[in-house]
């Protein structure tokens, strides 16, 4: 393994939520991003779907300037559906969006191991 995708897991590990959250469906990862979206734009994106608990931007760890993907987590399951079937392939920010349940640290760790 190279010190790139060694990089690369700690971010994601890092930036996702408890499985307990994910089996819910709660949680959505946004990709695509303007790297000028803020945390407060993407909630404010989400908010009328329902009840945003967080929206978080990924951040590269040395520069502090965002990777252009993030994660919204609602309250309730219901919303975060109806938000991602609304936004998805949406352009925001001058740019197209794609929005997915994000995945488990678990799943994730099974998909680089099968490589």
């Amino acid at each position: 393994m190279q010190f790139g995708e060694m990089q690369c897991l700690f971010d994601l590990d890092t930036a996702l939520l408890s499985e307990t959250q994910m089996a819910k469906g709660l949680q959505l990862f946004v990709n695509r991003l303007s790297f000028y979206t803020t945390s407060e734009q993407l909630k404010k994106i989400f908010s009328p779907f329902g009840v945003v608990t967080e929206a978080r931007l990924v951040k590269d760890p040395r520069t502090q300037r965002p990777k252009g993907f993030g994660f919204v987590t609602f309250e309730s399951e219901a919303d975060a559906q109806n938000a991602l079937n609304s936004l998805n392939g949406r352009i925001v920010d001058g740019r197209l969006i794609f929005v997915e349940v994000a995945e488990t640290t678990e799943a994730v760790e099974n998909k680089t191991s099968q490589k």
